[in-house]
């Protein structure tokens, strides 16, 4: 989970080697990362334990629009003014 503020957001895609864990603020390498986002310890912390993570995250999107206006900007370039993108919410 990433909070922000009141708001909560669960993380399903990390990017790939960026995932960092520590417990009790001694970080470990004594995990591994499954498919949705899952970290999974390879022991068990202690009961009470804090358990902390870092990481970099990609966001599901797509486009908010069906159409997209390009204007050529150069030899076979083009340039879009605005790319608008909606998030895609994931169960």
């Amino acid at each position: 989970m990433k909070s922000y503020g009141a708001m909560e957001r669960r993380i399903t895609r990390p990017v790939a080697g960026s995932v960092s864990v520590a417990l009790g603020g001694v970080g470990t390498l004594a995990f591994s990362v499954e498919a949705g986002g899952w970290v999974v310890l390879d022991v068990a912390p202690a009961v009470g334990a804090v358990v902390t993570a870092g990481f970099a995250f990609d966001v599901p999107v797509r486009f908010a629009e069906d159409r997209l206006s390009v204007a050529r900007a150069t030899f076979l370039a083009g340039v879009a003014a605005s790319v608008p993108l909606v998030e895609v919410r994931e169960a």
